[in-house]
């Protein structure tokens, strides 16, 4: 049987790590397909690392493909070579469409016009769009008719709400199989170096530099205001990009702290009640996510996809606005309203001494608070699925395709 073609397109970062956790389930299943890839947005690391072609052009806009947020994010990427890019890549893709058998899609309308225009059957994840978000979902017109063409073969839905609202407007093909972005989250088994007994709160900067790195200077902040006023003793841990790794001597020196061994360190901190100065120490890994999600206690977060996963797994969120493009009040505060309890925003505006002072009382009152903790697990449930939505999506792309 000759091996069949698959393209993956996705428009966005956490899409392209949904798409990567179907690929991956893919390939264990022993279907015989070529697996190709085109990331609309940024430079699709994740599609490398997953050592899948990338069939066309890639780069990193200013926005990091989230200008909807802001509009003058659109005018900067428009004069960083937007328009020119998209058509390149739409030639590329409709250059590849003969070598394709199926489109697998993940994102929003971006995607899923895409798909439409090679005329090759399609499914699509339909990530940015949720009954949580809207009480009601709107695709808008155009959305609707992409998602209703009888090409598209398949809408999976990121929880079990969208799906069931999307059926009761008449799109029939939307299901709900789990979500992919909580697959591949058990914990290796890997030493953090923690103290045993004590409180972790892990911290998420994002994956986008530079403003991870605005994000990171940010979190220490609240780290320094955390150990100076917590009542229950505490640790943290960071969940680094590699990238942003490779920036932690300048980060430190930026903070007014110091580096050593890939521990962020800061001597001198005054604790209430306390007559003696302490050191806090912050352990910074970039192959440890998982394990770190899984051993925190609390997260605080300044990013999207990760700060999902962490809900998802029943963590309590705290999370504070940055200066974006993408981390702002107001994606945290759609955030807040896809998550719902599991996520508690601090501040309505980029973060000063006065939200961070706000933000480590909470944390405090947070971990203390045993009936909340209790109730951010039955949410992260009900939000976000259980894992193994990726090897169902997979299963339905092999069986299409005659395996």
């Amino acid at each position: 049987m000759k091996s069949k073609g698959v393209l993956f397109l996705s428009n966005g970062h956490g899409e392209d790590a949904i798409n990567c956790q179907i690929l991956k389930a893919l390939r264990a299943s022993g279907a015989d397909v070529d697996v190709s890839a085109m990331p609309v947005v940024g430079e699709g690391g994740a599609y490398s690392r997953s050592t899948v072609p990338i069939i066309g052009p890639t780069s990193q806009m200013p926005s990091g493909g989230v200008f909807y947020m802001n509009p003058l994010f659109f005018v900067k990427d428009v004069g960083a070579g937007l328009i020119a890019l998209t058509w390149q890549q739409l030639q590329a893709v409709w250059t590849h469409s003969p070598r394709c058998d199926l489109v697998v899609a993940t994102g929003d309308i971006v995607a899923a016009a895409i798909a439409r225009s090679i005329s090759r059957p399609y499914i699509i994840f339909l990530s940015a769009h949720s009954s949580y978000y809207e009480g009601r979902v709107n695709l808008g017109l155009i959305l609707w008719r992409l998602l209703s063409s009888e090409k598209c073969l398949a809408v999976f839905t990121r929880d079990a709400l969208t799906a069931a609202d999307l059926n009761r407007q008449g799109l029939k093909k939307a299901q709900f199989v789990g979500n992919p972005i909580m697959d591949n989250l058990n914990s290796t088994g890997k030493d953090l170096q923690l103290m045993p007994g004590v409180r972790t709160i892990a911290l998420l900067p994002g994956s986008r530099l530079p403003e991870a790195t605005d994000n990171l200077v940010l979190l220490l902040e609240l780290v320094k205001e955390i150990a100076a006023n917590s009542t229950v003793p505490v640790q943290f841990l960071a969940a680094l990009v590699p990238s942003l790794m490779l920036e932690l001597d300048d980060i430190a020196v930026r903070a007014g702290w110091q580096m050593r061994s890939g521990k962020l360190i800061f001597s001198g901190i005054k604790q209430h009640g306390s007559s003696t100065a302490a050191t806090v120490e912050v352990i910074c890994y970039s192959d440890a996510f998982a394990d770190i999600l899984q051993q925190s206690s609390l997260v605080i977060g300044m990013t999207g996809t990760a700060v999902e996963q962490a809900a998802g797994l029943g963590k309590p969120v705290i999370t504070i606005p940055g200066n974006g493009p993408s981390f702002t009040y107001r994606f945290a505060e759609a955030q807040n309203r896809l998550l719902g309890d599991s996520v508690q925003v601090i501040g309505t505006q980029p973060a000063n001494s006065d939200i961070i002072k706000e933000a480590a009382l909470t944390v405090d009152r947070t971990l203390q608070d045993d009936r909340y903790l209790a109730s951010c697990v039955n949410n992260g449930l009900e939000r976000m699925g259980q894992a193994g939505g990726s090897i169902k999506i997979a299963n339905y792309v092999a069986n299409y395709l005659g395996y």
